[in-house]
C-alpha cells in the first residue's frame, strides 16, 4: 500500500492496537455527538421554558388569569427531571462521564501511540485513494504564495 504521506503510524504499533484506537475514536466521536444532543437539549429546554413564560403573560394579557396562572404555577421553571434544570444535566455529563472518557482516550492513545489521532483512518485514507479519480488527493494542494491555503479555485 502507498501513503499518499498519509502514513501516521509510530513505529512499533501493530495493525490491531491501529484497530482498537479507531474503535476507541469512533466511540469517543459518538460522545461528542451525544454532549452535542444535550446541549441540544438544554438550549431547547430553556427556549421552552421562556416562550411558555411569554405564552403566560399573553394569556394574562388576554384576560385569561386562570390559564397563565396554571402556566407560571405548574410549568415555567419546573426542573426537567427531578432536582435539575437542563444546565445541570449538561454539567453532570461533562464532570462524570465526558471528561473522564476524553480523558481516558487521550492517555490510552498518548501510551499506545504516541498521541497520534486518526491513524486508522489515515490508513483507510491511503487504501482508497484513486490517483485517477477526481478530488482524490492525499492531502490539499498547497502553493508558496498561497499563504497555506489550498490553491485550487
Amino acid at each position: 500500500m502507498t501513503d499518499h504521506g498519509l502514513d501516521r503510524r509510530p513505529d512499533g504499533v501493530d495493525d490491531e492496537t491501529v484497530e482498537a484506537l479507531g474503535t476507541l475514536g469512533e466511540a469517543l466521536e459518538t460522545i461528542e455527538r451525544a454532549r452535542g444532543h444535550l446541549y441540544s437539549f438544554h438550549q431547547l429546554c430553556g427556549t421552552v421554558d421562556l416562550t411558555l413564560g411569554q405564552a403566560a403573560d399573553q394569556l394574562r394579557d388576554a384576560g385569561h388569569d386562570d390559564a397563565a396562572d396554571r402556566l407560571d404555577h405548574d410549568i415555567v421553571g419546573r426542573n426537567v427531571i427531578e432536582g435539575r434544570w437542563s444546565f445541570q444535566i449538561v454539567e453532570e455529563y461533562d464532570d462524570h462521564y465526558y471528561s473522564a472518557a476524553m480523558d481516558a482516550g487521550s492517555a490510552i492513545r498518548e501510551r499506545l501511540a504516541n498521541g497520534v489521532r486518526h491513524i486508522y483512518e489515515a490508513e483507510m485514507k491511503a487504501r482508497r485513494i484513486n490517483a485517477s479519480g477526481p478530488r482524490q488527493r492525499a492531502t490539499p494542494r498547497r502553493s508558496p504564495d498561497s499563504g497555506g491555503r489550498d490553491s485550487r479555485p
